[in-house]
C-alpha cells in the first residue's frame, strides 16, 4: 500500500488515496494530527505523539520535539541515555503513522510519498528519505509541502486556475510557492522559503517578551535548562493559540507549585513578533521575482500550516498583498491530503489519469570555479551556477569552463547546491576530476552539463572538445543507491533533454525561415528581421524553456505577419 505523509515540525499526518479521493487517517486517539514528539525512558519504553508531548513538562530531558529542524545535520538528541539523530526520531513518528493506516485498513503500508519543505537542501532530503527507510517504508517520492498543498487546493474542483501563491507557515519552516493550474497540469512556477522560521519562533519570541513580567522573582532561573525551556514553550504555545481567537490571553505556568501568570494582549504579541513578521516578506518577493509574476496577477493567496491561524500573520499577508488571503483549505490537513494525491499519481490511479504535476529545482546547482581579479590575483572557491533555482524539472543545462594555468593537466569540478557566492556557504554534493591535455592557460575548454529530475537524480557530464575526453558522475537523492535498472531508466529519460535548445528541430526550422525572410527583404524591414533573429538566438542561449517559448512565439508571429503582407 502506498500512503501520503506530511512529516511536520509540530504535527504530522497521514492520508490515503482511496475510492477516487484523499482521506485522512486518524490515530489511536481519533485525531487527524499526531504531534511530532518522541519520549524515551531509560528502560527503552517509547512514547510517540500526544503521550510524548504530555511528558515534555515532567521529563523534558527524555523528550524531543521540533527535531525536523535537525534534519541533515550532525546534531542529535539524548533521550533515555542514548543519542538519536533527527531521522531516527522521525522514523518513530513515521512508523506510528503507518500503524494507524494498518489499523484503519487492515493492510500494512509498504511505500510512501513524504512531504518536505520546498527549501530543504540535498542533505535534508536525504535524511528524510532515510527516516522513511528506517520506518520500513520505500519512499517512492519526496514532494515539496507547498506543492502538495497546491494539489489539495487545485483539485477541489479540477478547474483551471490563474497563478496563485501558497503561503505555508508551519511549526518550524516557511515556504512559498507560486502555482498555476490549466488543462489538468499543476505547474509550480517558483518556490522560496526560510527553514528557520515557523510557529516555534513565534513561541520563543512571546516567551522572551513576557518572561521578566511573568517571573519577576526569577523562580525559573533555579530550574534545569531543559525543564525551564519546556515550561516556557508549553505556556507560550498555549497563549499564542488562545490569541488566535481572542484579543488577550493568559501566559501561565507553574514552578514548584507556584502559579505564575500574566495577561498578554494581541498588540503586545504583535510587538514581540515584529522581527519575525518582517522575515515573511523576503521569500515572497524572491518567489514573485523568480516567476516573473506581479503580486497583482495572483488569483489567490492560499494559507497552509497551523501558524497561519495567527491574526498577526494574516494581517501581515493582507497588508503585503492588499487583499484577504484564501483559507478554503484546512491549514493543517492540506499537505497530507496533497501527499496522498501525489501517491495516487505515482500509483497511476485512474481517477487522476488526467492530472500532471510539474515542479521546479528549489536550489541553484553549479560548480566551484576560480576567477582572476583586476589586480592579477586569483579568487578561489567561487560558485558558478549551471541550473538556476526555480528552473522547471526535468532539466538539462550546459556551461563551458577553461583552464587557468599553463600546462594544466586536469580540471577538478566541485559540485555544489545553494545560492551563496562562495562555495563554502553552499552544500557540497560531490566532485569530478577530468584530465586535459597540457596547453597554455585558457586554450583548453570543458563543457559541463547538469541534468536533474524531479526524483532528485543529478547527472553531471563533462566533455573536453580538444581530445574528446568525457567523464560522468551520478548523484542520487538517496544514501543507498537504488536498483541500477531504475537509475538507468531515469537516466534514459534525462538523455532526451541533453541537447542545446538551438539544436531542437523546431528552433532550427524557425531560424532558417527567419534567415530566408532576411534575404528576401531590404532596408528597415531587413534590419528589424535581423534584430528579431538576434533576440531569438539570445533566448536560446539562456536555455530557459519559458523565455525560449515566448521568444519563439514572438518571432513566429512576426514572420506570419510578413507572409500575410507578401505580394505573392
Amino acid at each position: 500500500m502506498l500512503i501520503g505523509i506530511d512529516l511536520g515540525t509540530t504535527n504530522s499526518a497521514v492520508a490515503i488515496w482511496q475510492g477516487g479521493e484523499a482521506q485522512l487517517v486518524p490515530n489511536a486517539l481519533g485525531e487527524m494530527l499526531t504531534p511530532s514528539a518522541v519520549s524515551i525512558a531509560k528502560d527503552g519504553q517509547v512514547w510517540i505523539g500526544t503521550p510524548a508531548l504530555d511528558r515534555m513538562a515532567t521529563h523534558p530531558a527524555d523528550t524531543a520535539t521540533s527535531f525536523k529542524r535537525m534534519m541533515g545535520t550532525q546534531r542529535s538528541a539524548k533521550l533515555g541515555g542514548k543519542d538519536y539523530k533527527a531521522e531516527d526520531l522521525s522514523a518513530l513518528v513515521l512508523s506510528a503513522l503507518a500503524r494507524d493506516v494498518e489499523a484503519l485498513t487492515g493492510v500494512a503500508p509498504t511505500e510512501a510519498v513524504i512531504t518536505v519543505p520546498a527549501y530543504f537542501n540535498d542533505r535534508q532530503r536525504k535524511a528524510t528519505r532515510r527516516a522513511g527507510e528506517l520506518a520500513g517504508l520505500t519512499v517512492r517520492r519526496l514532494i515539496n509541502e507547498p506543492t502538495a498543498a497546491a494539489l489539495a487546493f487545485g483539485l477541489q474542483d479540477k478547474g483551471d486556475r490563474e497563478p496563485f501563491l501558497v503561503f505555508d507557515l508551519g511549526g518550524g519552516t516557511f515556504d512559498v510557492s507560486i502555482v498555476e493550474m490549466f488543462d489538468g497540469i499543476v505547474e509550480v512556477r517558483a518556490s522560496a522559503g526560510d527553514n528557520r522560521l515557523g510557529g516555534d519562533d513565534f513561541d520563543d519570541a512571546l516567551a522572551g517578551f513576557v518572561r521578566g513580567r511573568v517571573d519577576p522573582d526569577g523562580l525559573l532561573d533555579a530550574l534545569p535548562e531543559e525543564r525551564r525551556s519546556a515550561l516556557l514553550k508549553r505556556a507560550a504555545e498555549a497563549c499564542r493559540r488562545a490569541l488566535s481567537s481572542a484579543n488577550e490571553a493568559e501566559f501561565t505556568l507553574t514552578v514548584d507549585e507556584t502559579r505564575l501568570s500574566t495577561t498578554v494582549t494581541d498588540s503586545e504579541f504583535e510587538t514581540a513578533c515584529e522581527p519575525l513578521v518582517r522575515r515573511l516578506r523576503d521569500p515572497v518577493v524572491r518567489a514573485l521575482r523568480d516567476s516573473s509574476i506581479e503580486a497583482a496577477e495572483l488569483s489567490d493567496v492560499v494559507l497552509v500550516g497551523g501558524a497561519t491561524r495567527m491574526p498577526v500573520v494574516r494581517k501581515a499577508i493582507t497588508r503585503l498583498f492588499g487583499r484577504f488571503p484564501n483559507s478554503s483549505v484546512h491549514p493543517d490537513h492540506a499537505v497530507a491530503l496533497g501527499a496522498s494525491i501525489q501517491a495516487g499519481l505515482v500509483g497511476r490511479d485512474a481517477a487522476l489519469e488526467e492530472i500532471r504535476i510539474t515542479d521546479v529545482c528549489p536550489f541553484t546547482l553549479g560548480v566551484e570555479v576560480a576567477e582572476h581579479d583586476r589586480y592579477g590575483g586569483l579568487q578561489r572557491g567561487l560558485f558558478s551556477p549551471i541550473i538556476e533555482r526555480n528552473t522547471p524539472v526535468p532539466v538539462s543545462r550546459v556551461s563551458t569552463y577553461h583552464t587557468m594555468g599553463d600546462g594544466q593537466k586536469q580540471i577538478e569540478f566541485g559540485i555544489y547546491q545553494g545560492e551563496a557566492r562562495e562555495v563554502s556557504g553552499n552544500v557540497r554534493l560531490g566532485q569530478l576530476q577530468v584530465p586535459v591535455p597540457p596547453r597554455p592557460a585558457g586554450e583548453v575548454s570543458a563543457e559541463v552539463r547538469f541534468s536533474y529530475d524531479s526524483s532528485g537524480l543529478l547527472e553531471i557530464d563533462v566533455h573536453v572538445p580538444l581530445n574528446g575526453t568525457t567523464r560522468n558522475l551520478v548523484i542520487v537523492d538517496e544514501e543507498d543507491r537504488p536498483d541500477p535498472k531504475e537509475i538507468e531508466k531515469r537516466r534514459a529519460a534525462l538523455a532526451k533533454l541533453k541537447f542545446h535548445p538551438r539544436e531542437d528541430a523546431a528552433n532550427v526550422a524557425l531560424i532558417a525561415r527567419a534567415e530566408r525572410c532576411y534575404e528576401d527583404h531590404v532596408g528597415d524591414l531587413r534590419q528589424a528581421i535581423g534584430h528579431w533573429i538576434t533576440e531569438f538566438v539570445g533566448a536560446l542561449e539562456t536555455q530557459d524553456p519559458r523565455r525560449i517559448a515566448d521568444a519563439r512565439g514572438f518571432l513566429a508571429e512576426r514572420l506570419d505577419e510578413l507572409d500575410r503582407v507578401s505580394p505573392l
